[in-house]
């Protein structure tokens, strides 16, 4: 069974930044494409970034340039940097193997406030 634990979120001021790291068990890690998805309260969980196994990167357009996508395959991490923070960032952050049907890990909380 998979295994995602995310970590890193917390408070921070508009123009801030976080890198959060999601820490995968339980699978070949290297095999799958990974991404960072987000959830705020009231609205549906979305899409924030992507990686394939190859390294390749794709993100939302209310990111891009902003935010970072990478992973450590040997440590089996994924990790999303995130710069330049806006309160329309404050939400509770996932990873997720793309493509897959791994559930989903507790996510980790980042709320962009003055």
């Amino acid at each position: 069974q998979v295994r995602l634990v995310e970590s890193g979120g917390g408070l921070v001021q508009p123009g801030g930044s976080l890198r959060l790291s999601c820490a995968a068990s339980g699978t070949i890690f290297r095999l799958y494409a990974m991404g960072w998805y987000r959830q705020a309260p009231g609205k549906q969980r979305e899409l924030v970034a992507g990686i394939t196994r190859d390294g390749s990167t794709n993100y939302a357009d209310s990111v891009k340039g902003r935010f970072t996508i990478s992973r450590d395959d040997a440590k089996a991490t994924v990790y999303l940097q995130m710069n330049g923070l806006k309160p329309e960032d404050t939400a509770v952050y996932y990873c997720n193997g793309r493509f897959t049907n791994w559930s989903w890990g507790q996510g980790t909380q980042v709320t962009v406030s003055s």
